[in-house]
């Protein structure tokens, strides 16, 4: 897949919408549920997940609908798009997700950016990002292979059970958690932790790489299979 402008624009727009229903959604909750952590999340987390979905039946026909720089490494990693297309994507999420946090801001009257406060740190943090990365690659490249019309709500139903499943409530994408440094609302994070989120980010997606080529189908068990059907 290459990086056409038109894709481009599809990636920015797609990111930015995806970013606005998280940041929105977040303060939302967090304004209705006065205080109660669990609303807040169960209003962010059904409509991140029918956001996603959402968005990506619509854009996946023009851009594969990545919204994120681990999933567009995944398939530049399988050779299905090239690294330097895989750069344009990533430039194109970043600068979505950025603006996607100020159109939200902006809608609920509030600064256009804002240094994010809330204390994301710690280890069980690193691991939540690690499994929820890990889930998320594996969600798309397997839901790809075995019902691909399924995967827009795949990846919606898996985001928003992560939500509630990981410590960290599962960024799992280091644009969204780049774009979430700049807000402290509920979907806030401090800029000091997103480095470490990150990494364990990339880190699930390397993951995710190694244990789909255990989980490829080998040429004796395809020869197997075949031996099997013709029976």
């Amino acid at each position: 897949m290459s990086a056409h402008p038109r894709r481009l624009f599809a990636e920015w727009l797609g990111t930015a919408a995806l970013l606005a229903i998280v940041v929105g959604s977040g303060h939302m909750g967090e304004i209705l549920a006065q205080g109660n952590a669990a609303i807040a999340l169960l209003a962010n987390s059904i409509a991140t997940g029918l956001g996603l979905w959402v968005l990506i039946e619509l854009f996946g026909p023009i851009c594969g609908a990545h919204f994120n720089p681990v999933v567009s490494l995944a398939f530049a990693w399988c050779g299905e798009m090239r690294w330097r297309d895989c750069a344009m994507y990533i430039c194109a999420q970043i600068a979505g997700a950025v603006c996607g946090v100020v159109l939200a801001h902006l809608m609920f009257g509030l600064t256009p950016i804002a240094v994010g406060t809330r204390v994301r740190t710690g280890l069980d943090q690193g691991l939540s990002e690690a499994v929820a990365t890990t889930g998320l690659v594996l969600t798309i490249l397997l839901g790809r292979r075995s019902r691909p019309q399924a995967v827009p709500a795949l990846v919606g139903a898996y985001i928003a059970s992560a939500y509630w499943f990981t410590a960290s409530t599962s960024f799992a994408n280091p644009a969204v958690t780049l774009a979430r440094s700049l807000t402290t609302t509920f979907a806030g994070i401090r800029p000091q932790d997103v480095a470490a989120f990150v990494a364990a980010q990339c880190v699930g997606m390397m993951i995710a790489m190694l244990a789909l080529r255990l989980l490829e189908p080998r040429a004796t068990d395809t020869a197997h299979g075949e031996r099997y059907r013709g029976r």
